[in-house]
């Protein structure tokens, strides 16, 4: 009898994992590149960034507005300007059962900042003081001075203690590709150039993720990661303004939710300031009047994108709505060149550099270089291998203009691009762009804390730096995702669509 109960417990128990595996929901992505290492502090590349972001979390996170708000941390204040007391949560498990606390958040910080560790965040940390936890679950932050990124820094997914804490070298920690973090998902398979597959964390703090597993297939030819899509082997991609307009049937369109926001990213035309051909401002506005920016956005992403004002995203706390898109205005132009002194006879001549590899950019340029020619301008193109055009063009500054773009961050730091200390070379203030007021507002933003003052300061530096035109800024490219109908809960905000996905359901 105790064998038949025996039997009986153990055929349903296969059973039940049978029918569970049966009915298990998967959410089928895919990767063009295998991660490097699946540690938050070392996630340099896309990939890895991508992966770690489902097995780790940080003390805070951003909401669907880009707003910070906690994630681990239960709550937080600033008992002084430069003095963050941060409450952990007591409920949070890592992946292997072990209690998470501030030995954890003090053991990540003091990692980022060793020496023999190297990562492109530790420059973020220039301001932090001390670490400290008072116990288990009470951080006690101080800062050189107020910091205005002194929450959003803490984003960083935080290390298990209990792990590594005995660790040699984590830059080749086994670690890296087997991590435990305290994500929504765990790791379950990961072999450089192989598919990844994660599986709900059923201990999450916030409750267990609707979609059992995530099947990361890894296709690193697009063609073919375009192929699965329009094979319903994927659940979600991105798509160019190419494949929406020309490239896809009804059907397609039946089976997949569109959503359209403007990306992170703008491109620019940038001249370099210090060439006596840009010093007076009437040139450079003149070359502003002479372009059609929506042209420029109507022939590249077929209507696909906007007009870009300025240096921080629209939408964002510091974006500046009362800048207007500046229209095209031939007359004018054509007036401050004549002041200037340039005419059919003498025609204002100018050489502009980008980078092979992007077609976006280089008919970009061809548009402009028409678009000129109507005011009298001579503008010539010259399209470089992008090493080449970064090291014996940008770098040096070795330029007359060049055309590129920026991938920008939630939380703008007007420093890099437009301070004048950055104007030097090797700094990413490219163009030499320098203004005494800009620098001082920098500077002055970066000792704030209260995000709304943040943002009217932030408001008034996009104001200035637009007014000198140190850049024509251009167009900013739509962030095009296209997902399964079959996943419910989807709600599109400014940051995307991944901010609630642990509410979708696959049907």
């Amino acid at each position: 009898m105790k064998n038949l109960l025996k039997k009986s417990i153990f055929l349903f128990i296969f059973l039940s994992t049978i029918f569970s595996n049966l009915n298990a929901s998967t959410l089928n992505l895919s990767i063009s590149s295998s991660p490097s290492r699946l540690n938050p502090i070392l996630a340099n590349d896309s990939a890895s960034s991508e992966i770690t972001n489902w097995l780790f979390n940080g003390l805070f996170k951003y909401d669907k507005d880009g707003n910070p708000i906690v994630d681990l941390a239960l709550s937080y204040k600033f008992e002084t300007n430069t003095k963050l007391i941060i409450k952990l949560r007591k409920d949070v498990l890592w992946h292997d059962g072990e209690k998470f606390t501030s030995k954890d958040v003090v053991f990540t910080y003091n990692t980022i900042m060793d020496p023999k560790v190297f990562n492109s965040i530790k420059s973020n940390y220039k301001e932090v003081q001390s670490v400290k936890a008072l116990d288990l679950y009470t951080l006690e932050i101080n800062y050189k001075k107020p910091y205005f990124k002194a929450l959003e820094i803490w984003m960083v997914g935080i290390l298990p203690y209990h792990l590594l804490k005995d660790e040699q070298n984590i830059m080749t920690s086994s670690f890296n590709k087997n991590p435990i973090g305290t994500g929504a998902y765990k790791l379950d398979t990961f072999k450089i150039g192989q598919d990844i597959k994660l599986f709900a964390n059923d201990k999450y703090f916030e409750g267990r993720a609707k979609i059992d597993e995530i099947l990361y297939k890894f296709l690193p030819d697009t063609n073919t990661s375009f192929l699965f899509l329009k094979q319903n082997k994927l659940d979600l991609s991105g798509l160019t303004p190419l494949q929406i307009d020309r490239q896809i049937s009804k059907d397609f369109k039946g089976n997949f939710q569109i959503i359209e926001k403007p990306s992170f990213s703008y491109s620019y035309l940038g001249f370099n300031l210090k060439n006596e051909k840009f010093k007076d401002i009437r040139i450079r506005e003149a070359l502003s009047l002479g372009i059609n920016r929506q042209e420029l956005v109507d022939i590249l992403f077929f209507g696909h994108g906007k007009v870009s004002t300025g240096p921080f995203l629209p939408g964002s706390f510091a974006f500046n709505k009362d800048v207007k898109v500046i229209k095209q205005d031939t007359k004018r132009a054509i007036k401050l060149l004549n002041e200037l002194g340039y005419n059919k006879d003498n025609p204002f001549t100018f050489e502009l550099v980008t980078n092979t590899g992007n077609d976006t950019r280089i008919n970009a340029a061809q548009i402009m270089q028409y678009q000129l020619a109507k005011i009298g301008v001579n503008m010539k193109i010259r399209v470089m291998e992008w090493q080449a055009f970064l090291n014996t063009i940008v770098h040096p500054r070795n330029f007359e203009a060049v055309l590129l773009g920026w991938s920008l961050a939630l939380m703008p730091d007007a420093y890099p691009l437009w301070h004048s200390s950055n104007s030097k070379l090797g700094g990413f203030n490219l163009v030499g762009y320098e203004n005494k007021e800009v620098d001082y507002l920098i500077e002055k933003a970066s000792t704030t804390i209260n995000r709304e003052e943040l943002g009217n300061i932030y408001k008034d530096i996009f104001k200035k730096i637009t007014d000198d035109i140190p850049y024509l800024f251009l167009y900013i490219p739509n962030s095009i995702t296209v997902v399964n109908k079959n996943i419910k809960n989807i709600k599109p905000s400014f940051i995307g669509i991944m901010h609630n996905q642990r509410e979708w359901i696959k049907e």
